[in-house]
């Protein structure tokens, strides 16, 4: 017990750190807002399909989703780890579902009407999956960052505090998320866009939750812990953003786009998600955790979509 308070304690950032790591958060939501409003202001003069304004909303309740798990921390509430487990795999069997349904079957669809037969539209999203998990495999590699299982990872990590690690790890999560549901607005179907967003949203309130206690163990106070995980949300309608740009290129993109959106959520939930869900010998409520929000997500994608 000692030497774990004795880590904590070395972990836990001094007044003046708390500080600076205050200010840049400030920043950086200033920064964020900006931006957002920037977009906007875009949508409401040049998008008259509102193909970005529905990804900028769908981004959006996704960070609002991700903030909103992180209210126990405020209230000081406690889950044990077999909870936090069963909802990490809950997160991976929406995601699970979303890259299924959302994306890759609409992936071929669109690729199938600009054309293609069936291999043809088999091997264009084949191409994509696996462009975006390496894609994604590639930023994890060269990223600093933290995962909660295997420790630093990415060139110059150790230059950085542990605190920003932890936080370029879990935007690392949340890059695919918020591509996905701008690559999905771009598509024909706006209500499996919806569908699509909010599937990831309600996944993204166990995971603000599951990383804000995260930090909070590791021996972060109750403040900077939710903020961090409310920082980490803001990737999500970025990354949204950036999605509809892309593909609004050029629509032979489209297919392309969902597609690469799947590899790299794919590579999410087993690279990180399924491992850490399961190091604790929680394997049977992972699972049951998982299923059930596959099964969620595919009545919320086939019902509205």
């Amino acid at each position: 017990m000692e030497e774990s308070l004795s880590t904590a304690a070395q972990n836990s950032p001094s007044g003046a750190q708390r500080t600076k790591l205050r200010n840049w958060m400030a920043f950086s939501i200033l920064a964020i807002g900006a931006i957002l409003l920037c977009v906007a202001l875009y949508t409401a003069l040049v998008d008259p399909d509102h193909k970005m304004s529905g990804a900028l909303w769908g981004g959006s309740m996704a960070a609002l989703a991700t903030a909103l798990g992180t209210v126990p921390v405020f209230l000081s509430l406690s889950f044990s780890q077999r909870a936090s487990d069963s909802m990490l795999g809950f997160g991976a069997g929406v995601m699970l579902a979303a890259s299924s349904f959302s994306l890759i079957i609409p992936a071929l669809a669109a690729a199938k009407a600009q054309g293609a037969g069936e291999w043809g539209a088999g091997g264009i999203v084949a191409c994509g999956v696996l462009l975006g998990a390496m894609g994604l495999l590639l930023i994890d590699r060269v990223m600093p960052h933290e995962h909660f299982v295997k420790g630093i990872e990415g060139v110059h990590a150790k230059k950085l505090k542990r605190v920003w690690l932890f936080v370029l790890a879990i935007s690392l999560h949340n890059l695919p998320e918020g591509l996905a549901i701008g690559v999905g607005f771009t598509g024909p179907d706006a209500l499996a866009a919806q569908a699509l967003a909010i599937g990831i949203s309600i996944q993204d309130v166990p995971e603000g939750m599951v990383v804000a206690l995260a930090l909070r163990g590791i021996g972060y106070g109750r403040g900077l812990s939710a903020g961090m995980a409310v920082l980490s949300g803001m990737v999500e309608p970025l990354a949204a953003v950036i999605g509809v740009a892309v593909i609004g290129i050029s629509a032979y993109l489209l297919p392309w786009g969902l597609a690469a959106a799947a590899g790299a959520m794919l590579f999410v939930i087993s690279h990180e998600i399924i491992p850490e869900s399961h190091r604790q010998g929680h394997e049977a409520a992972a699972t049951i955790g998982l299923i059930l929000g596959f099964v969620l997500m595919m009545l919320l994608d086939t019902a509205l979509g």
